[in-house]
C-alpha cells in the first residue's frame, strides 16, 4: 500500500537539535548589507563555509548560513576538497526549515527575521499534526488538537508580518484519503488543516500551500476533495512531491490534473532530490525511503517557466535521512554519505 502511494518517512529531528539555538545567531551570520564584499540586495558570504545568499535576481529564497550542511562543508579540511566541493551545491542553496514543535515562535522569529535581514523570504514547514506519518518513521505529532492550535498560533506569532512561505502538513490529507489515518481522527485533522489555513493565511506576507501528495500517489479525483475540505481553495495554493523523488515534469502533469479540480489553484514543487526521478528497483514498498542513484534536482526559484508553478522548492532538505533503511540513521537525521551521493549524482 505505502509503496503505491510512493510514501516517504523524512524529517527533522536530530538534524534540528541545535536550531532553536542557532535562529538567535542566524541574524547576525546574514544581516550585514553587502557582507563586506561590495555585493548588494542582501547578498552575503558568510555563515559556516563562507555560505551566503544567492543572487536575488536568482533566488527569493533565504540560504540558512548555518545549516547542517553548511557546518559539513565548514569541517571537511585541506584533503577533502573534491567532498568539500559535493556538499557546497547544497549548503550554498535555500532549503526549507522545518519548525519543530517545543519552541514554534522562537524558531520562526528567527528564521524569519534572519531571511529579512538578508532580503529574502524564510520557507518554513509545518509538520505537526495529531497522528502524524501513521506511526511510522515519523510518528509523532501533537498531542491533541488543542496543543497543535497551540502550535500554530505560536509559529503566526513568530512569522508576524515578515514574509514566509508555508508548506502545510505534508502527508496530513493523503493520509485520510488511503485510510492510513485512521476514520476516527478525521473530523478534527479537517478543521486543524482549516484553521491553520486561516491563520496563517491572514498574515500579511505569508503564502500557504497545503500539501497534496505526488505524482506516484494515484488518482487525483480521490484526493481533491477531501483537499477541499482542509481549505486548499481559501489558501494561497497546495505543494507536491514533497520528500519524494518524482520529476518535475511529472509532478507539473499532476499539479496541473488536481489544480483544474480546486478552482486553478497554484502550486509548488518539491525537486530537492528529483534530478534521476524514482527509483523502480528493490522491494517496491521501500522505494521512498533513501534509495539509491538519485540526485539533486532544480534549484530553488520562482522563475519555473509555468505561470500555474509558483515555485521550485527545496522542502525535503538534502542529505537528511529518510528512515532507518538502507544503512540510514532515523528520519531525519544528517546523513553525509547519503547526501555526497546526492550531488555527485547531480549534472
Amino acid at each position: 500500500m505505502y509503496g503505491r502511494h510512493g510514501r516517504r518517512g523524512t524529517r527533522w529531528r536530530a538534524g534540528m537539535a541545535a536550531a532553536g539555538a542557532a535562529a538567535l545567531l542566524l541574524t547576525a551570520c546574514s544581516s550585514d548589507g553587502d557582507g563586506g564584499n561590495g555585493k548588494s540586495g542582501g547578498e552575503t558570504s558568510g555563515g559556516s563555509g563562507g555560505i551566503g545568499q544567492r543572487p536575488a535576481d536568482v533566488s527569493s529564497f533565504w540560504v540558512n548560513p548555518d545549516s547542517t550542511a553548511a557546518r559539513q562543508l565548514a569541517d571537511y579540511g585541506d584533503g577533502e576538497k573534491e567532498n568539500a566541493e559535493l556538499i557546497r551545491k547544497i549548503a550554498e542553496q535555500p532549503a526549507a526549515e522545518w519548525i519543530r514543535p517545543e519552541d514554534p515562535e522562537e524558531q520562526a522569529r528567527g528564521y524569519t527575521e534572519a531571511a529579512g535581514e538578508a532580503e529574502r523570504d524564510a520557507v518554513l514547514v509545518l509538520y505537526n499534526i495529531p497522528h502524524r506519518d501513521c506511526g511510522l518513521h515519523s510518528a509523532g505529532g501533537a498531542a491533541d488538537g488543542d496543543e497543535y492550535r497551540a502550535f500554530v498560533d505560536g509559529v503566526a506569532k513568530g512569522i508576524g508580518d515578515r514574509p514566509a512561505t508555508v508548506v502545510l502538513e505534508p502527508d496530513a490529507v493523503l493520509h485520510m484519503v488511503d485510510r492510513c489515518t485512521d476514520q476516527k481522527y478525521h473530523e478534527e485533522r479537517y478543521a486543524l488543516l482549516g484553521e491553520a489555513v486561516d491563520k496563517l493565511g491572514a498574515l500579511k506576507n505569508t503564502k500557504v500551500y497545503l500539501d497534496a501528495g505526488n505524482a506516484g500517489w494515484g488518482d487525483t479525483e480521490q484526493i481533491f476533495e477531501p483537499l477541499k475540505r482542509a481549505g486548499v481553495e481559501r489558501a494561497d495554493g497546495f505543494s507536491v512531491n514533497v520528500s519524494n523523488f518524482y520529476t518535475t515534469e511529472e509532478s507539473i502533469r499532476y499539479g496541473k490534473e488536481l489544480s483544474a479540480k480546486v478552482g486553478n489553484k497554484p502550486f509548488v514543487i518539491d525537486t530537492s532530490r528529483n534530478g534521476n526521478g524514482p527509483y523502480d528497483g528493490g522491494d517496491p514498498a521501500q522505494k521512498w525511503c533513501n534509495p539509491p542513484g538519485r540526485a539533486l534536482g532544480e534549484t530553488p526559484t520562482t522563475d519555473t517557466g509555468d505561470e500555474q508553478v509558483d515555485a521550485f522548492l527545496w522542502i525535503k532538505r538534502p542529505g537528511e535521512s529518510d528512515g532507518e533503511c538502507r544503512g540510514g540513521p532515523p528520519a531525519g537525521q544528517w546523513w553525509p554519505d547519503y547526501a555526497l551521493k546526492l550531488a555527485k549524482a547531480a549534472a
